[in-house]
């Protein structure tokens, strides 16, 4: 009933603390980390046990590891293995060596000074990966690199942990394991791992499958995740390691995508829990004893590894942007720290009261991320600034007929199409990595906000013919519409609507030609699904052609009344019945031509 209560507690706080949070805007991450500080020892006190929890909790970032280990198929793994061991690699070595040379500066033996350079080195799988994931930003090249540098950090695991029995002496030294056979074990059991897995573990999912039982899927799935994760931990890796490579194991199998959907709610309850059980190990106590201390260590840490990484970002080839935020993405410390510390502690090569400091100071610079990231949005913003109004002098818009404003995946197809015809175009696009991106692959696309006036003027609109908006955010994009309507209004409007709502407003600001985003790929779609269901050609196209000439027609008519919800909810409702009306009167239509066919069948006329 105690274990029941618990979990009780916990949702209620995960319930209570995370949608608050969301709506003001602060992330889930925070407010897991608040609920678990309220109903930790240090102020509620409704659970105590926060160790064992935590210990549990880990699964959280071990299934974390294996979703992302399905979405990296082993091709895409070797490519970032310059990333690994190279931006990963200098990021511990370089940061272990700074912090550690802190430590013994501030009167720490070297061998407490080295733990705590290489546990401050490291960075927070879970905090990391999960804010990315929200930001959608896992697939930025800054993403990409942050999980090469996170992945390094998983490997270095080993080594560190055989490092501490060698720095404690004496006694300990004699009872401690070899590293080199200890680094042996883990290769043989990576090794056994891969080759095992590539072995068994399609013929085991294809046994499961046959069943036709969901549960047992999901079983199967996380006995995989589990026994691995213990396999590795069983020779002193890191678990998230080892549910990492399961994962990229089955990335090529066909039941990728049911393995991500059986194991994503237990991810997230237990990735929820695990920053939970984090905020509840934070000691309010040391907080109030030294609290200009803890603040002054957290800043220091924070602001150490953001420079650290920053440099080695900038060296490695990343534009000062994505650099930017690869240093606020890793500047915090990271779970392992506790590991370290509390293993440094046990060989008394770090006192308890250090360890506490320590500890604290890591679980604040995890709270403090998603505020870091924010101040580092806000910076990249006011930087952006000077680049524009440095980028609209240097625009060279030629003798071209059209500009393109926005160059992503509508743009740069309508550009591409332009180009091989040899009509010259002028593209613009307020994101600084997409610009930065393009021009690596040859195009030429300027930096700016395509809204304001002199990047216009400087653009040449007043001698264009064509207008291309193809911004993907709704309000810039009819920010811009509205400015070129009203300055330019000999400019042909032709625009890239997301969604009808888009469409009506831009049909507000008198566009010539509005195109939805979806609209023709669905039609085809559909067009395609009927021909596969048996419906002949001829019948699937005219079916197809008939629906969007509607569509179109009620588009117009419904432009009238969008503001009024509930006159727009009811020309959906004609609209629907019309068209029902028109398919069904089809159908009448085909059987009375076929019953004539029959009465007056050439058999009968002779």
């Amino acid at each position: 009933m105690p274990q029941l209560a618990e979990t009780a507690i916990f949702l209620a706080a995960a319930v209570l603390a995370v949608p608050l949070f969301r709506r003001f805007k602060l992330g889930a991450i925070l407010g897991y980390l608040t609920a678990g500080v309220v109903i930790g020892p240090s102020v509620l006190r409704l659970v105590a046990n926060v160790d064992s929890i935590l210990h549990f909790a880990e699964l959280g970032v071990v299934l974390l590891l294996f979703v992302i280990g399905l979405e990296l198929q082993p091709s895409r793994l070797w490519v970032l293995r310059k990333s690994v061991f190279g931006l990963g690699g200098a990021q511990v070595l370089v940061t272990a060596l700074v912090l550690g040379a802190i430590a013994f500066a501030f009167g720490t033996s070297w061998q407490s000074a080295t733990v705590i350079g290489f546990a401050l080195a490291m960075s927070s799988t879970a905090f990391v990966l999960q804010i990315l994931a929200e930001r959608k930003q896992l697939t930025t090249r800054y993403g990409r690199s942050a999980f090469a540098i996170l992945l390094f950090q998983d490997l270095a695991v080993i080594p560190l942990l055989a490092l501490i029995p060698l720095l404690a002496g004496g006694p300990a030294v004699a009872h401690a394991v070899n590293p080199w056979l200890a680094g042996l074990k883990a290769l043989a059991v990576i090794a056994a791992v891969v080759v095992g897995g590539r072995i068994l573990l399609k013929p085991v999912f294809d046994v499961v499958a046959r069943s036709d039982i969901q549960e047992i899927f999901t079983a199967a799935a996380l006995l995989v995740v589990i026994s691995v994760s213990l396999l590795m931990s069983a020779v002193g890796l890191s678990m998230s390691l080892g549910a990492f490579l399961a994962g990229v194991l089955l990335a090529d199998s066909e039941y990728r995508h049911e393995l991500e959907a059986s194991i994503e709610p237990f991810k997230g309850l237990l990735l929820g829990l695990f920053f939970i059980s984090v905020g509840m190990s934070v000691d309010l106590g040391v907080i109030a004893r030294e609290p200009l201390t803890i603040v002054a260590a957290v800043a220091g840490l924070m602001l150490l590894k953001a420079v650290i990484v920053f440099v080695i970002a900038r060296v490695a080839g990343h534009g000062a942007e994505p650099a930017r935020n690869l240093a606020a993405a890793l500047s915090q410390g990271g779970e392992f720290a506790f590991v370290l510390f509390s293993l440094a502690a046990g060989y008394r090569i770090m006192d308890t009261q250090l360890v506490d400091r320590l500890v604290v100071v890591v679980t604040l610079s995890m709270a403090a991320t998603p505020f870091a990231l924010a101040f580092n949005d806000a910076i990249s913003r006011r930087l952006r600034k000077p680049r524009v109004e440095e980028e609209f002098d240097k625009i060279d818009a030629g003798d071209s007929r059209v500009i393109i404003a926005g160059f992503g995946r509508v743009g740069q197809i309508v550009g591409r199409i332009l180009y091989v015809k040899k009509i010259p175009f002028t593209a613009l696009d307020r994101n600084p990595e997409q610009v930065e991106t393009v021009r690596r692959f040859g195009t030429k696309v300027y930096y700016g906000d395509a809204s304001r006036l002199d990047l216009l003027r400087a653009a040449r609109a007043d001698r264009a013919n064509i207008f291309v908006l193809a911004i993907d955010d709704v309000e810039a994009s009819i920010m811009t519409a509205e400015t070129v309507r009203r300055h330019f209004p000999q400019l042909k409007i032709y625009a890239r609507a997301r969604n009808r709502f888009h469409a009506y407003r831009l049909m507000d600001v008198g566009c010539e030609l509005i195109e939805r985003e979806t609209l023709r790929s669905s039609l085809h779609l559909a067009e395609e699904i009927l021909t596969a269901l048996g419906v002949s050609e001829w019948d699937a196209q005219l079916t197809v052609t008939r629906f969007q000439a509607h569509d179109e027609q009620t588009l117009l008519r419904q432009h009238a009344v969008y503001h009024d919800e509930t006159q727009l909810r009811q020309t959906a409702i004609d609209a629907a019945k019309e068209l029902e009306s028109l398919f069904e009167q089809d159908r009448e239509d085909a059987a009375q031509l076929n019953a004539d066919q029959a009465v007056f069948s050439p058999s009968d006329v002779r």
